[in-house]
């Protein structure tokens, strides 16, 4: 066995930073044969105002990890296609390889974290410790109380807290176990539990605490968290990122890949590009685009410019289809099995939402976009079934006639253009969604139940005529 390394990657928009990791060998394969669990990480620096402009690697540094540098290089890199994760900087932990990167085209810290890289196992919450920065970020309506209500709404159950620019608080004890036991109150009510979470005291600046014990908090023994194998202990923040748990990745579940982008290669056609969110895909395979209706064979599959021999839940592949024109399908689109339970388009769904942020009432009617996975889409709330209470799931009124910010309500949405979406329990990466209206997110949600249309009649390729006859 080779030492395994975790690598993962650092991804930064304007309120947040995530990491995605990936198991893997130190040295080059081949092929990219081994097929070992990814994890993604959501990092999310709570007190960061959304104006402040990230990209200025001073202004950065102050607020942030100095880690966090240039990142407008990636403008130019992101242009050339299939390269989807960009290393800038790389450094070693005893299980991780990290790299900062860029993730391409994300301006929302909040749809994001619903539909994009971010679709996290742990979230990391950054805490400014400076005096009036933390009691603004987890006041009634602060963005820290409003993110770790959505890591959980969104089904990320594990939680790092780090508390940083300890050196603004002259590394103080006292300041530390305050912020630790107002945070602890805030997100046991959002529905952690503060047991199994690890407060790390930082400066992201000055790199205490981060990768390496700082001589700075003589005073700080250590995290402790409940695991379900017991308690873990440790110093950094490094060392919380190490307990993270893997979690199970769903290959054994059918396929689902939703497309980021379609490719015309010369010399080798049409090329999909997107992240296995369940199952696997690998050459031979017979696929089904939802909602197009388009069906085909697999050629090949590459990762990195490297042949795979399949792609499994958190792999970003580009995969070669035969007679399929660049025109038939687009992002938005998902690849399934069209043996195993293959995509279908849906005619409504059932979906509950929370309102987070809409200065007035949604009724019956309301057409704003919905991003889901890689679909951006309008869809019209038909029917508002019930309203409920956001945390026990209670109904508190049949049909209401509108819902306001902080309400949470059984909503029928319907599709103004083909889209394929999928149940939370059955898919959750195509079963959470962001509202948008306004230039911002308005509102969050999970799906409870799809009407699917079944559409005989779509497009099968000559090559999935073949591979079918072939089996």
């Amino acid at each position: 066995m080779h030492d395994k390394h975790l690598h993962f990657s650092l991804a930064l928009t304007t309120t947040s930073l995530y990491l995605s990791l990936h198991l893997h060998s130190p040295k080059p394969l081949q092929k990219w044969e081994r097929k070992k669990p990814t994890l993604t990480l959501s990092l999310s620096a709570m007190s960061t105002p959304a104006s402040l402009p990230l990209l200025e690697a001073a202004e950065l540094g102050k607020g942030s990890f100095k880690y966090a540098w240039v990142l407008d290089k990636l403008k130019a890199e992101r242009e050339r296609g299939i390269t989807i994760d960009i290393a800038l900087w790389k450094f070693e932990t005893p299980k991780f390889m990290v790299t900062v990167i860029d993730a391409p085209g994300h301006r929302d810290f909040i749809k994001n974290m619903i539909t994009g890289t971010s679709q996290a196992d742990c979230a990391i919450l950054i805490i400014a410790g400076g005096t009036g920065e933390f009691e603004a970020g987890i006041s009634k309506d602060g963005q820290t109380r409003e993110h770790a209500l959505l890591a959980f709404t969104l089904g990320v159950r594990q939680l790092i807290v780090a508390v940083n620019k300890m050196d603004t608080t002259k590394w103080s004890e006292d300041r530390f176990n305050e912020i630790i036991k107002e945070t602890s109150t805030f997100i046991k009510k959002v529905g952690y539990n503060p047991k199994t979470v690890a407060f790390v005291p930082i400066s992201g600046w000055h790199g205490d605490n981060m990768l390496e014990e700082s001589a700075n908090m003589p005073w700080y023994k250590g995290w402790t968290k409940e695991t379900k194998g017991g308690v873990t202990k440790g110093k950094t923040l490094l060392d919380a990122i190490d307990a993270i748990e893997p979690p199970v990745r769903p290959s054994d579940k059918p396929l689902r890949l939703p497309l980021q982008d379609v490719y015309k290669i010369g010399g080798i056609g049409t090329v999909p590009v997107g992240r296995v969110e369940t199952g696997i895909i690998k050459a031979g395979m017979v696929v089904t685009f939802a909602p197009s209706n388009v069906t085909t064979e697999v050629k090949s599959v590459e990762m990195h410019h490297e042949q795979l021999e399949q792609g499994s839940p958190g792999d970003n592949v580009g995969f070669n289809v035969k007679n399929v024109s660049v025109k038939d399908i687009r992002r938005g689109n998902v690849a399934s099995d069209s043996k195993n339970d293959p995509a279908k388009e849906a005619a409504s769904f059932n979906a509950q939402v929370i309102v987070l942020n809409h200065p007035g009432q949604i009724g019956a009617g309301y057409a704003p976009v919905l991003d889901c996975h890689t679909a951006h889409i309008a869809c019209k709330f038909a029917e508002l079934k019930e309203k409920i209470d956001r945390r026990t799931g209670k109904s508190l009124e049949d049909n209401p006639k509108f819902v306001k910010s902080g309400d949470a309500a059984i909503v029928k949405l319907i599709p103004s253009k083909p889209m394929c979406v999928e149940s939370y329990n059955e898919y959750p990466p195509l079963g959470r969604f962001a509202v948008r209206d306004m230039r911002q997110t308005v509102a969050v949600g999970i799906i409870k139940s799809v009407d699917k249309t079944d559409k005989s009649g779509g497009k099968v390729t000559k090559s999935a005529e073949k591979a079918a006859k072939k089996k």
